[in-house]
């Protein structure tokens, strides 16, 4: 390999490293704050944000956003089926609301520096829910972030020293043949109750399970018509593992997901993890289908609507 190679391998890795310590501290201190009871019933993503600074180290709070993070940064918007990708610049002082960096939510976003030199653009979710009993609630049932490892230091660039966390900025997380996809997360579930009221509207064909968290991405995304099919599911994973001709129910082994590109989808994933993604696709029996990412296999999925883990992917466009 030649010497910028080397290096610019040697920097991906450092960037790698430092977003997953960085995204294990927040996930601590949001387990922490779960089990005091701290963690829900903010109306302000600052008064969130100082109960946060008691519980991971933040040197300073920023009403506004640029005065604690780069004023300008590079968003990467790539297009999977043509392994390619456009730069967007992102004026960071128009960041003002949730809704500007990819959340649904009216509270505001704020600044932050961290002990470790991380800047951090931050909005957190009015509906957060808390259960002290429980370890599956997560940072992205609570939160939106947007991050910079390296403070204001270049490349200030997505993918590279620049990561989200059920956030992103510009248009698309990323597009595939054209179409364009917001950021991976978990959805929250949907009663039996609440499913039967909106499944006309939803296009949800039958509601069969209380605490459903496939009727819950489709209920987040808008309707099933903002869920990606089986057959992009298995477009994206031809994309991750550097292969072609993977079939909508085929499971593919002794393959290696590529942990740079799922980056580049916006999931921040550490050596070995793995993730699943719903569609809006049910078999005769209402089972949800999807597809499931291992670090060296690939395969599909129609049942589980109680499964928690999973995530959605919504068309915004």
């Amino acid at each position: 390999m030649t010497i910028p190679s080397l290096v610019a391998n040697y920097q991906t890795k450092v960037w790698n490293t430092a977003s997953q310590v960085f995204e294990r501290k927040l996930e601590e201190a949001v387990k922490v704050m779960n089990t005091q009871q701290t963690l829900a019933g903010y109306k302000t993503t600052k008064d969130f944000a100082n109960e946060l600074a008691q519980n991971i180290k933040i040197t300073k709070i920023c009403d506004e956003p640029e005065e604690c993070f780069p004023e300008n940064v590079i968003w990467e918007v790539f297009e999977i089926t043509e392994n390619s990708k456009v730069d967007e610049v992102i004026d960071v002082s128009t960041l003002k609301t949730a809704k500007d960096i990819g959340q649904k939510w009216d509270t505001e976003v704020v600044g932050l520096q961290f002990a470790d030199g991380t800047a951090g653009l931050l909005a957190y979710n009015p509906e957060c829910k808390q259960d002290p009993y429980s370890n599956s609630v997560t940072a992205s049932s609570c939160l939106a972030i947007i991050y910079d490892t390296t403070g204001f230091k270049t490349p200030n660039t997505y993918t590279k020293d620049l990561r989200a966390l059920n956030a992103k900025l510009g248009n698309c997380a990323f597009r595939l043949s054209g179409v364009c996809f917001g950021i991976p997360f978990k959805p929250a579930p949907l009663s039996l109750a609440d499913c039967e009221a909106q499944k006309a509207e939803l296009g949800i064909e039958e509601c069969y399970a209380d605490n459903d968290y496939w009727t819950g991405a489709i209920r987040d995304c808008g309707g099933t018509g903002n869920m990606p099919t089986m057959s992009q599911l298995a477009q994206i994973a031809e994309y991750l593992y550097n292969i072609s001709g993977i079939t909508d129910k085929q499971e593919v082994n002794n393959v290696s997901l590529d942990y740079d590109k799922a980056a580049k989808l916006g999931l921040s994933l550490s050596t070995g993890s793995s993730f699943s993604i719903w569609s809006r696709e049910a078999d005769e029996t209402y089972y949800a289908r999807g597809r499931v990412y291992e670090q060296n296999r690939t395969y599909w999925f129609g049942y589980d609507s109680f499964n928690n883990s999973r995530n959605a992917v919504c068309i915004s466009e």
